[in-house]
């Protein structure tokens, strides 16, 4: 497939440049918002306001990409996030910094759904995997060098990573516009429905179960990375630039793995066995986290779960546009969804069992990773029952 040969890189820059742009503003929100005047509990909300706009607005991009296509889907989702973060960058009160993120959350929620159901367009069921994982790594990537370059420049001034991530954004708004064939063929583009139905409808049957599992696994990481910081700060006096190398290097493993891994192990095994594995190493991840002593077992530790978690996500996206019947959008705006449903739980959650253990929110990620397990079980047995039905 001449043409998947061709997009694929394309996407892979496309969501390398989203997420470096999304990256670079990590370190330095969090004192641009104090700037401004904000609490520590409003700048939680500023977080969390943007991945609420996503939960809401996700599944929509996704079914108005299977009826227009998912060109001008993706277009809108970065040229949406280029705006806010100008926006952010102009912002010297804090009702503006709310109103950017909340104009970035809605439109750039059309992001990931659109770019990966473009992905399920353009491969066949045998190399879905490998475009999701490559998919992923443009994402873990993205999320690598983004925080390290917003960090550079915040010291001439706090709002050059925002222009920054503007522009990074705008070009990669040239980049789709000028080099991404559109994936999805007049003949294949939905019917408007009743909206109501059409919304839920990838949410039905024995992958309904697969969502719920999503939920769960995004609940426990996003607990993670809330906490992990003040943990290993206690259990080996890691500062922040060390706690910067540790994500870093977490994030790399995830992104190789998902980059040359997946792909080879999804079309050999089956996406089944390689979501089962995943969590069953990102459950040792944890438990191999509450041994943390040194910078070197947290490098090592993090990693075996940033290894566990990297192939969950491409391989569950994977499985659903395969066996989804409700188009390609719908199914994976819904994922989209419940993963941020569980991004914005998951740092209260985190941070409130950690207030109470230190090492309580890596035992729930255990907990979490076992009901996952068991999800998997109920999806596959589901599925078989409906099958031998049918």
């Amino acid at each position: 497939m001449s043409e998947t040969k061709k997009a694929l890189p394309i996407l892979f820059a496309v969501m390398f440049l989203v997420m470096v742009g999304f990256g670079i503003i990590i370190p330095v929100l969090p004192f641009y918002a104090e700037n401004v005047g904000a609490s520590p509990t409003q700048l939680g909300l500023l977080m969390a306001v943007y991945s609420l706009m996503q939960l809401i607005f996700a599944p929509m991009w996704g079914r108005i990409s299977d009826r227009i296509g998912r060109k001008p889907v993706i277009m809108i989702g970065i040229l949406g996030l280029s705006v806010s973060f100008f926006l952010m960058g102009f912002s010297s009160q804090l009702w503006m910094l709310y109103a950017a993120r909340i104009i970035g959350g809605f439109l750039s929620s059309a992001n990931m759904p659109t770019v990966m159901a473009y992905v399920a367009d353009i491969t066949s069921p045998e190399d879905r995997g490998k475009g999701m994982g490559i998919v992923g790594a443009a994402v873990g990537l993205g999320f690598v060098f983004g925080p390290a370059i917003g960090g550079i420049f915040s010291k001439y001034s706090l709002s050059t990573p925002f222009y920054i991530a503007g522009a990074s954004s705008f070009i990669t708004f040239f980049l789709v516009w000028v080099l991404l064939q559109e994936s999805l063929k007049k003949e294949d583009r939905s019917q408007p429905h009743s909206e109501k139905e059409s919304l839920w409808k990838a949410f039905n049957g024995s992958i309904s179960i697969l969502f719920i599992l999503q939920l769960f696994i995004s609940l426990s990481l996003s607990g993670l990375e809330a906490t992990f910081a003040y943990y290993a700060a206690k259990k080996a006096g890691l500062g922040t630039v060390t706690l910067g190398y540790l994500f870093m290097i977490m994030g790399l493993a995830g992104a190789i793995v998902q980059g040359g891994l997946v792909g080879r192990m999804t079309k050999k095994y089956g996406e089944g066995l390689v979501i089962q594995i995943g969590i069953i190493v990102s459950a040792i991840g944890f438990a191999l986290i509450l041994l943390v002593n040194s910078f070197t077992t947290a490098a090592i530790f993090l990693t075996i779960f940033g290894i566990g978690n990297g192939v969950i996500r491409p391989s569950v996206s994977a499985l659903l546009t395969k066996k989804s019947t409700s188009g390609h959008g719908s199914a994976t705006g819904l994922l989209s969804s419940f993963d941020s449903l569980g991004r914005i739980a998951g740092p209260p959650l985190g941070g409130m069992l950690f207030s109470i253990a230190i090492g309580l929110p890596y035992i729930s990620g255990i907990i979490l990773s076992i009901i996952a397990l068991l999800l998997y079980q109920m999806y596959t047995l589901k599925s078989k029952k409906t099958a031998t039905m049918n």
